[in-house]
């Protein structure tokens, strides 16, 4: 089946056009000829019935039949022309064709009828008798104003009709003629309104693929190139406005990519429109996968399906702390939830932003216990001060060897409070040089350094009998505060040697890689437990209460540590097994190579 493209349409169109026209022209020729031809033989066939009316009348006045018989078959032989000579009562008495008394009464032939009334009658009609077509026209003979007889002539149409054929031949040769020479004209017409219509369709169909910056280029009528010129601004718009829309929703993934809050955008039906990378990793899900998913496959956490649902049901922002347990700690999200609508303000779902605050609500948690155990740790030596003057002053003092005694527990006392204040400003005032950067750092060997914290600690290890090895080279160096680092290793060493066994060792080793310096103090003590690994650097956090209180420890002592390291843009590690001893590192950066 043939496609009904505008060039086929156009072409067959312009072509039936011609052919139709040349068919009417045509048949109003023919008909024009036909009734021209007709007309000038009536009018030549009527003359010659005059004539032989002015000939036969005294015959049909005398009654002369024979005369009249005679006188028929004489003028219709000459002429090829019929005469039938006819009474009034139709009976025909004389014909150059045929025998009279073989025929017919012919009173009711039309123009014998229209004569007797004193017409000219006249018709057109098929002759059994000739075999062809005949025109007929008829006189009456009258006689005192009365009819008594009728002339009636006839000729065949043959000719005519022949002549009107060559004719209509002649009409219709000349047609095919002028159809054949009308084909490429309107091919040539239907291509050139057809052809910058199909280029705009290409080019339509670019615009329709992307390419907005293709351009119709056409010549025709005005109204194709103002179609043209409309495609080309109408493509130059949308280019622009694609171009702005790509822009904003670039520059909206951009900033939801790039945001640390998660964002969420589900529908009325609990289906999940879209969520930004930091969603995806909160909730640990796929970002391909979540949108278009339902709620329920993406979000296995019952308390966050409902938080969805209540988001979707209430027209106000809802609030809630949500707490995943993953594999090795808990992580809490705060959720906000508010309503999503459409340009008419209608409700079509709700967007819901994470925060991961368990930093904070650990924050949280490190201030309340820093609080409570500060309270508690200053509380303790202040209790027992106040208990001990109070017996002293209610007669102990009277006592000379229970007063010492009081007197002695009441500066050991004492001198813990000041060992704990003493660490608290020692944190309060690194905190404050960090901030305010008036801590001085230099590029110098450790093992000098590292060397005096053992020396500082020699005393006490003495008198455990627990040996402190040092494994550093001379060239290893780092960007650090001797002082600082200084105290960091002595509180490092004191505990290794506080916990270790008598008669064990403790090594200070410091190794050095890609990442920088690493001091690490090993000592063979009883271990911690893995569980404390996450809190042991916290203020005041003591893994054995009793114990870590019988051996002086303030609780701040790895609190220092850790705040040193991170001055030094480095970070502290552990690593322990219970009953095979610990090894804390302190992790520091490495040289900057010189230019």
């Amino acid at each position: 089946m043939f496609r009904k493209t505008l060039h086929r349409q156009l072409y067959l169109s312009y072509l039936l056009v011609t052919l139709f026209s040349l068919g009417a022209i045509g048949w109003y020729t023919i008909n024009a000829l036909q009734d021209f031809y007709y007309q000038q033989t009536s009018a030549d066939l009527e003359s010659r019935t005059r004539l032989v009316q002015q000939q036969v009348s005294h015959h049909f006045a005398s009654g002369n039949v024979p005369a009249l018989k005679r006188l028929a078959e004489t003028l219709g032989q000459p002429r090829a022309q019929r005469v039938t000579l006819i009474l009034p009562d139709g009976t025909v008495v004389g014909d150059s064709e045929e025998t009279p008394s073989r025929m017919d009464s012919h009173a009711d032939r039309p123009e014998v009828k229209e004569a007797l009334t004193g017409a000219t009658g006249s018709s057109v009609r098929y002759s059994r008798t000739m075999k062809s077509n005949l025109m007929y026209v008829a006189l009456a003979v009258k006689q005192d104003a009365q009819p008594i007889g009728v002339v009636r002539l006839s000729i065949p149409l043959t000719l005519i009709d022949e002549t009107l054929r060559e004719i209509l031949w002649k009409i219709v040769l000349a047609g095919l003629l002028i159809a054949l020479a009308a084909t490429p004209v309107s091919l040539y017409i239907s291509n050139r309104i057809s052809r910058p219509l199909s280029q705009m369709k290409d080019t339509a169909e670019r615009f329709a693929s992307g390419q907005l910056n293709s351009r119709i280029q056409v010549e025709g009528p005005d109204d194709v190139i103002r179609l043209a010129e409309a495609l080309n601004i109408m493509a130059a718009q949308l280019d622009d406005r694609i171009h702005t829309v790509t822009a904003q929703r670039n520059e909206q993934e951009a900033i939801l990519s790039s945001m640390v809050e998660g964002v969420i955008a589900v529908d009325s039906g609990e289906t999940v429109l879209s969520l930004n990378q930091a969603a995806a990793r909160l909730l640990d899900v796929s970002n391909g996968f979540a949108s278009g998913q339902p709620v329920a496959m993406v979000m296995r956490n019952t308390q966050l399906q409902k938080f969805v649902k209540k988001a979707l049901a209430s027209s106000e922002t809802v609030e809630e702390d949500i707490v995943f347990h993953r594999e090795e700690n808990e992580q809490v999200l705060h959720l906000i939830g508010t309503s999503l609508k459409d340009f008419k303000q209608t409700p079509i779902g709700a967007v819901i932003v994470v925060n991961d605050v368990t930093r904070l609500k650990r924050l949280e948690s490190m201030r309340r216990d820093f609080v409570a155990n500060v309270s508690h740790e200053l509380k303790t030596p202040i209790t027992s001060i106040k208990g001990f003057v109070e017996t002293l002053l209610g007669g102990a003092m009277d006592k000379p060897e229970d007063s010492k005694r009081f007197l002695g527990i009441v500066a050991s006392q004492a001198d813990r409070l000041n060992a704990i204040i003493n660490d608290l400003l020692s944190l309060s005032q690194l905190e404050q040089d960090a901030e305010k950067v008036n801590i001085v750092f230099e590029e110098s060997a450790l093992k000098p350094v590292l060397e005096m914290a053992i020396q500082a600690c020699a005393p006490k290890a003495l008198e455990k009998t627990v040996r402190v090895d040092l494994k550093c080279t001379n060239q290893v160096a780092a960007r650090i505060n001797p002082q600082l680092l200084e105290q960091a290793v002595i509180n490092l060493v004191d505990n290794a040697i506080k916990y270790s066994l008598p008669s064990t060792n403790v090594c200070v080793d410091v190794s050095t890689g890609k990442k920088g310096v690493v001091v690490a103090v090993i000592d063979e003590g009883r271990g911690i437990a893995k569980e404390h690994f996450p809190r042991l650097f916290e203020r005041f956090y003591r893994v054995d209460q009793d114990r870590s209180r019988e051996m002086g420890g303030t609780g701040l002592g790895l609190a220092i540590v850790k705040h040193i390291a991170q001055v030094h843009g480095g970070s502290v590690s552990v690593d322990s097994l219970v009953g095979k001893g610990s090894t804390f590192r302190i992790h520091l950066p490495a040289l900057r190579n010189s230019e």
